[in-house]
C-alpha cells in the first residue's frame, strides 16, 4: 500500500507548478460544478446529460456524471495538490474528449466555440501529469512522510 501511495503522490519539488495547479484546478472545479450542480450559470446534471445525449455522447447521464465528476473532483485535487498525477491524467482525457467531440470541428478560436481553451487546459493537465504537484501540496507532504 505504501508503494502505491508513493507512486500516486510522487512529485518534483518546485514552485513552478503551484500557480498552474491552482489556476487549472479552480477552472476545472468551476466547470465541473456547472455540469453537476448548475452553479455559475451551468445547466446541472440533467441539463448537461440532455445536451451530451443530443450530440451523441450516450448515455448522457453517465457521460455528464463522468465529465462533471472528473472536472469538479479533479479540480479540487489539483487545488490541494493531492494525487495530482492521476487527477491530471483524468482531466487530460476529459479535455481530449471535449476537443474531439465538441470543439475541433469549429476550428481553433474560442470565439467560434473552437478548441483553443480546451487545448490550453489539456496542455496544463499534461504538464502537471509529468511534473507532479510541486511545492505547497498534499503530495509533497505525503512524499516526505513516506520517505522517512
Amino acid at each position: 500500500m505504501k508503494s502505491l501511495i508513493n507512486t500516486l503522490s510522487r512529485t518534483t519539488p518546485g514552485w513552478d507548478t503551484v500557480p498552474v495547479r491552482i489556476a487549472a484546478g479552480a477552472i476545472f472545479a468551476a466547470h465541473g460544478a456547472q455540469k453537476l450542480f448548475g452553479w455559475f450559470g451551468g445547466y446541472g446534471l440533467e441539463g448537461t446529460a440532455g445536451w451530451m445525449a443530443s450530440i451523441g455522447l450516450e448515455p448522457g447521464y453517465l457521460m455528464a456524471s463522468l465529465a462533471g465528476g472528473a472536472e469538479f473532483f479533479g479540480g479540487l485535487l489539483l487545488i490541494i495538490g493531492l494525487a495530482v498525477r492521476p487527477a491530471a491524467l483524468m482531466l487530460a482525457i476529459t479535455m481530449l474528449v471535449a476537443i474531439v467531440t465538441v470543439h475541433f470541428a469549429n476550428g481553433l478560436f474560442m470565439s467560434n466555440n473552437g478548441y483553443e481553451y480546451g487545448l490550453v487546459l489539456l496542455v496544463m493537465s499534461i504538464g502537471l501529469m509529468f511534473r507532479g504537484a510541486g511545492n505547497l501540496s498534499a503530495d509533497q507532504i505525503l512524499q516526505a512522510k513516506l520517505s522517512k
